[in-house]
Parts: structure tokens; C-alpha cells; sequence
């Protein structure tokens, strides 16, 4: 079992456990969101305040704000190179080099390095992996989302749980399809929050004043539009992002699965009802590279055996078709998207 940092828990009460567990989404959009959160936890507006200041500090939470959607607002793909292991560093340098990349891993495949490319458009995106290749000489497989069945990277830590959602029964799923053309339709408006808001809000008892300050708007504007995004989807969710590695969720493990086209959608959005399922969406094949996998799936774990247990079960009983597990071996890069190209565009 992955061992947890020895101290992450041992000051949280549990006023902090509900904190750290119950407003990882769902935090009041009005002008004093800690007095809402304040009351429903039972101390004062500053005091919760304070521990969402102490929680973060203590790297438990990441920041606190919005998660956006990149393939939402602009035009987002996975994509994947075989870089020799001689130059594995160069070719890494090169990929992290670009801003629009916000994610590279390692990875325990042949398909060695997985990166997120995103962009304004379709266009730029698929600009930057060209020049990826030349500048590489290596391959890259370009993997857009085409179906999103379940995403959210938002569940319990304050527990022994060994995998993600150990202690839930199911959870909801909404199949979204995923253009590769789309781009959301901001205002002026939206564009500068969404820039402003990219790295998370101001911690103070006014955040969203805060923000409207900064862009030279009125908070009600900026509340309106927070909640207009949440609608549209631009913004996933509004909350406390947790740090899953501090809190021991390491053994995360990437499973790609060759299920037959016409049984796709059943069997996407069933897995993703799967509570311990934490990502499940559908990307295309790419046989002139030799890549026959359709659906992605992902689940987050602490223990490495509880988490390969669970890719056994799914493919026993949900998924029994070809599949490979691609297991992270390193961090090579990890970022927000950078949202001054994806909104300027």
C-alpha cells in the first residue's frame, strides 16, 4: 500500500475532515461564499476562511477556485510519442517547452510519454503537434476525446479508502460528445475572468469581488458569469482542489480497452457509473499506428494491488475485451492549461 505522508492527517479535525470532503465542489457562487461554508460547518466565516488557508499552505489542497474545462473552451487532445530511451530528455525538454502542453507523463508502455495539448482552436493545437514531430522526429499518436461518459477527479480522502470512491455505491453519468471544432461562445467578459480565475480565486472573505476588481467589473457580473460558465460546462466545478499524491492517492493506473464500436456507448456509460471508475471516455483508434483502443478508463488509488484488483474486475465482469494498463512512472510535467492563448483566440 502506498505509504501516506505521515502528517497530512494528524492536525485535521473534523471540521477540517467535511472541509477537505464536502466542498471539493459545490462552494457557494456569492459575494461571501465563507459565510455560507462557515455556517454550514459550524464556525465563524473567517474561520473557515483561515482553514481553507491552512489546508492549502499544508499542500492538502492544491488552490481554491474553479476547475475549467479545456475541451469546453478551446480544442484539447492526448497525445503520445515513442521517444528512444537515449533521448528521452531531450525529447521531454522539447514537448514541456510549449505552453499549451499542461501535462507529460511517463509511462509503462512502448508509447512511453502522454501529453495534453490545448489550444484555442483545432488549428493551433494540431500546429503544435506537427512541430512536435519535426522538432522530435518522433511519431505523436493524436488521441482527441470524442466522448466524455464520466470525468471527476472529486472524492473522499479523509478515509482509509484503498482505491477512490472505496465506500460508494455508484455515481452519475451524463455521456457528452466532444468536437474537435467546438469553442465555447465567451463574451468579453467571460474571456477576462476565465484569464483572471485560471490559477484559482483570491483567498479573502470577497473573493469574487476580488476577481471583479481585478477586471474591471462589478461583482455581481462576476457571480453572473461564474454560474453562467458553470451551466455551460466552461467550468467544471467551484471548490477546493484536492492534492490526491499528499493524501496518498498514488497508485493511479491509465487502462485502454479495444471494445467493439457498436457496443461502445452502453458499455462506456456503464463503467462509468462504476464509483471507483474515476475518468471514462472514448477516444479513436489509430490503426495505421497500430493503436486499436477506444475507451480509456482510469482509477485512483493508494494501493497498487487494490487498484490492479479493480482492472480485473472490470474486465471480468464489464469490459472483456483486449486491454493494456499503463501504469505512470513519473511526472514529467504538470500545469494548469494556459488559458491566454485558449481564450484569445
Amino acid at each position: 500500500m502506498s505509504t501516506l505522508e505521515d502528517d497530512w492527517r494528524t492536525d485535521l479535525d473534523a471540521v477540517d475532515a467535511r472541509l477537505v470532503d464536502d466542498f471539493q465542489s459545490g462552494f457557494p457562487v456569492e459575494p461571501h461564499p465563507f459565510r455560507a461554508v462557515g455556517a454550514a460547518l459550524g464556525v465563524s466565516e473567517r474561520e473557515a476562511l483561515a482553514r481553507v488557508e491552512r489546508l492549502r499552505d499544508r499542500g492538502i489542497f492544491r488552490r481554491f477556485g474553479a476547475v475549467l474545462n479545456p475541451p469546453v473552451i478551446g480544442s484539447s487532445t492526448l497525445a503520445a510519442v515513442q521517444a528512444p530511451e537515449e533521448r528521452f530528455d531531450e525529447v521531454a525538454g522539447v514537448i514541456n517547452g510549449y505552453r499549451q502542453v499542461n501535462h507529460n507523463y511517463r509511462r509503462d508502455h512502448e508509447w512511453n510519454m502522454w501529453f495534453v495539448v490545448t489550444a484555442g482552436s483545432r488549428t493551433t493545437r494540431d500546429r503544435i503537434l506537427a512541430d512536435i514531430e519535426t522538432r522530435t522526429g518522433c511519431r505523436v499518436l493524436n488521441l482527441p476525446m470524442l466522448t466524455d461518459y464520466y470525468i471527476d477527479l472529486e472524492f473522499p480522502v479523509v478515509n482509509e479508502d484503498r482505491f477512490a470512491r472505496e465506500s460508494l455505491d455508484a455515481t452519475e453519468v451524463t455521456a457528452t460528445r466532444i468536437s474537435e471544432e467546438a469553442t465555447a461562445d465567451l463574451s468579453p467578459l467571460d474571456r477576462r475572468l476565465l484569464l483572471e480565475i485560471q490559477g484559482g480565486f483570491p483567498l479573502s472573505l470577497t473573493p469574487y469581488a476580488d476577481v471583479a476588481d481585478a477586471i474591471d467589473a462589478d461583482t455581481g457580473e462576476v457571480v453572473a458569469a461564474v454560474d453562467r460558465l458553470l451551466e455551460s460546462g466552461c467550468i467544471k466545478r467551484v471548490g477546493c482542489v484536492v492534492n490526491h499524491v499528499v493524501t496518498g492517492f498514488d497508485a493511479n493506473c491509465m487502462v485502454v480497452w479495444d471494445v467493439p464500436d457498436d457496443a461502445l456507448d452502453a458499455r462506456g456509460e456503464r463503467v462509468g457509473r462504476l464509483p471507483y471508475v474515476t475518468l471514462c471516455y472514448h477516444r479513436p483508434r489509430r490503426p495505421g499506428q497500430d493503436w486499436a483502443y477506444n475507451l480509456f478508463t482510469m482509477i485512483h488509488g493508494r494501493d497498487p494491488a487494490a487498484v490492479d484488483e479493480k482492472i480485473d474486475e472490470l474486465a471480468a465482469d464489464f469490459l472483456p475485451f483486449d486491454h493494456e494498463r499503463l501504469y505512470s512512472t513519473a511526472t514529467l510535467k504538470q500545469t494548469g492549461a494556459q488559458y491566454e492563448e485558449l481564450v484569445g483566440e
